[in-house]
């Protein structure tokens, strides 16, 4: 972790919440009390932010400083409003393309598929609050830059975003190699928003309920399924080729 991607502290902490720095993931020990720290609970309740509730050694390991129980991990990007941009990506006349990510936490592979995102011209990657990857220095690294310009949008709950965009006039479409529908014969000419699942235990049954279309990439060897960034950039790229084949616009 570099130095610049955390504060530590609870007057610190507190400070950062109130100029409105995006605050990634925070770390509290356990336990901790006292006026400062309710006042930081107060704030944390008021902005909707989450903590994590860690033993004195998880804090340690990140800095030896004097941390005062409270770590803040920031966020490398201003993540963006998910009704606010559902709305101008209408009212700007576009054919709107979102990636929503459930459950996934891997630092490279959110970095690689936010790079192929934006060579696709997807209108935003959506990811939720908790159980989700850190959009730190190092998942702008690994996406060349591209979630530096990259809209992304983090949600308390990717099964709420997910019904908010079906209701919005998005096609759902989940990727799954437990579908039966060859990922061809999908039609991505309309409003759509991907969703792919965590490597380990894919989309969940929450959010695969709520989509309208699951459509799988054809496997011919051995191994079952592909790396999840790999099969993301697949499907956008078929999402790209519709598009350009029907004279829409992908961009």
């Amino acid at each position: 972790m570099q130095p610049t991607d955390y504060i530590y502290g609870i007057r610190a902490v507190i400070e950062a919440i109130r100029e409105g720095r995006e605050i990634d993931k925070l770390f509290i020990q356990k336990g901790l009390q006292g006026d400062l720290a309710n006042e930081l609970f107060s704030l944390m309740r008021a902005n909707h932010i989450v903590a994590q509730r860690v033993p004195a050694e998880r804090l340690n390991r990140i800095t030896r400083k004097n941390h005062q129980g409270v770590i803040a991990m920031l966020s490398a990007v201003t993540y963006h409003n998910l009704g606010n941009l559902v709305n101008d990506l209408y009212d700007d006349g576009r054919l709107p393309f979102m990636v929503v990510l459930d459950g996934i936490t891997d630092v490279r592979n959110f970095g690689a598929m936010a790079r192929t995102a934006e060579c696709c011209g997807v209108d935003a990657l959506v990811i939720a609050e908790k159980g989700s990857v850190s959009v730190g220095a190092d998942a702008v690294k690994t996406s060349a830059g591209a979630l530096l310009s990259l809209p992304v949008c983090r949600e308390r709950s990717i099964a709420s975003a997910v019904r908010f965009l079906k209701d919005s006039g998005y096609q759902i479409v989940a990727v799954s190699e437990k579908a039966d529908m060859n990922y061809t014969l999908a039609d991505y000419t309309t409003p759509v928003a991907l969703v792919m699942g965590a490597e380990d235990t894919g989309i969940s049954p929450e959010v695969m309920a709520l989509c309208d279309t699951k459509v799988s990439i054809p496997m011919f060897g051995h191994i079952g399924s592909l790396n999840v960034s790999v099969a993301a950039g697949v499907l956008m790229y078929e999402v790209v080729r519709q598009r350009l084949n029907s004279d829409l616009e992908v961009i």
